[in-house]
């Protein structure tokens, strides 16, 4: 407390009072900053933080200059209207489409009441162009996710996402019935490829782990909250990655035929990547990156359009995959002709 600063007798409602109006009158508060209003310490600022939290104010985090700030995610009081011009809206209702592998998740609950509230504000002139509005972008999507299992759980994700508190989490793994329990400081929603994962720290794994979310089978919210390191960059944790997996990086070349390369030449496949085109006009990829499987899934996408230079222990596992795809192939014609003669 300052020196010929008069005492404050607060109770805790008294407090809570004085907390959220500093938090709505200010861009920002720490720990210490609070404790010093209140005339209280850190520990009772953190419990009262909590409590405000509790009454239904979500708060939100930030560090700024080395020091954690509190402030609150939105403010209710005094927000001026929102007007859109037609472009912006033909810009939301791109973005909208782009989110229609959200489907059975309630962000894309969400992501609906804010279009009906958008309706609701906007002038006559521009209903008329919203159902046009609405269909100048289609996405298709193949192989789109099922979230149903894990629905009723990304709600406490969400609120954990946003406050930061940890999780305990029941996790399916690819070929296991049994759910493995995590603890977890959830960090960022990662989507790729039309699925939404979780990047968090898991402790009881010892490092950064990432989650399929409908895979999930269970979700707890604990009364702990975690700090993410200032220094933490979600993209930093995928740079080296052709997709999710970040294990050891390698040189990979890649040459396509001259019969798609417009479709490969144009295209930033990795960062820092090389692309030239030799005299028959094939184009060779050049790039650094990690994730064995993604990168043979990629590269057996484009068929005999794709031959893969480098490296070589890629490359030798690429063949071994061809050979077992013919045989696969040869097999069933064989079981065809079979049943033709039988026939």
């Amino acid at each position: 407390m300052l020196k010929g600063k008069p005492a404050k007798k607060y109770s805790q409602a008294g407090r809570l009072h004085s907390i959220i109006r500093l938090l709505e009158t200010r861009r920002g508060l720490t720990l210490d900053e609070l404790a010093e209003e209140c005339d209280v310490d850190r520990r009772t600022i953190h419990r009262d933080l909590n409590a405000v939290e509790q009454a239904g104010y979500a708060l939100t985090t930030e560090w700024s200059d080395g020091k954690k700030v509190y402030s609150f995610l939105t403010r209710s009081r005094n927000l001026p209207p929102i007007t859109f011009t037609l472009p912006q809206l033909m810009s939301l209702y791109l973005l909208r489409s782009l989110g229609a592998h959200l489907a059975g998740t309630p962000f894309q609950a969400e992501i609906d009441e804010l279009f009906k509230s958008i309706h609701s504000v906007l002038p006559d002139r521009h209903a008329a162009h919203l159902e046009r509005i609405a269909r100048v972008s289609l996405p298709l999507l193949h192989g789109a996710r099922d979230y149903t299992p894990a629905a009723a759980f990304v709600e406490d994700l969400q609120k954990a996402l946003l406050q930061q508190y940890r999780i305990r989490l029941k996790y399916a793994k690819k070929n296991k019935g049994a759910a493995e329990e995590y603890e977890i400081d959830p960090y960022t929603l990662v989507f790729h490829k039309g699925g939404i994962y979780l990047l968090g720290n898991a402790h009881n794994r010892s490092g950064m782990r990432l989650f399929a979310l409908e895979r999930i089978r269970g979700l707890e919210i604990t009364r702990q909250r975690f700090e993410i390191p200032e220094s933490y960059q979600p993209e930093a944790h995928f740079s080296s990655a052709f997709g999710l997996v970040s294990d050891t990086p390698m040189k990979v070349r890649v040459r396509f035929s001259a019969e798609i390369a417009h479709t490969v030449k144009d295209r930033i496949w990795m960062p820092g990547q090389k692309i030239s085109t030799d005299a028959e006009g094939r184009v060779i990829v050049e790039f650094k990156a990690a994730g064995q499987m993604e990168l043979i899934s990629w590269i057996l996408s484009y068929g005999v359009h794709a031959e893969l230079l480098e490296p070589a222990e890629l490359r030798k596992e690429v063949k071994r995959q061809v050979k077992e795809m013919r045989e696969l192939y040869r097999g069933k014609e064989k079981e065809g002709e079979k049943g033709a003669r039988k026939g």
